[in-house]
């Protein structure tokens, strides 16, 4: 599971028919504790109803996502599994 910050929509008129009636969402992966973008950009399937500007939990394994939509062929790597309310990291130092 990666931490990302939902930066946009993917909005495609052709898709592979297994994608239909699924969302889109472009999703920055961010840094645990200070939430500032690292690495590229990834397109994923919105499993949880999240909006742009939500940070979210995003599994990116292609069999687990496949498992967890209950399509062994759909062509997809990420999905959007949870919106995440707060975040507390605990301080080793203490």
């Amino acid at each position: 599971m990666i931490l990302c910050r939902v930066v946009g929509d993917v909005v495609s008129t052709i898709k592979n028919a297994h994608l239909r009636g699924r969302k889109l969402l472009l999703v920055q992966p961010v840094e645990l504790d200070t939430e500032t973008p690292r690495g590229d950009e990834l397109i994923a399937v919105d499993h949880a109803q999240a909006g742009e500007g939500d940070l979210v939990l995003v599994n990116k394994e292609g069999g687990g996502a496949r498992m967890l939509l209950d399509d062994k062929k759909i062509p997809v790597q990420a999905v959007i599994v949870a919106v995440v309310d707060d975040l507390d990291i605990m301080d080793e130092e203490k």
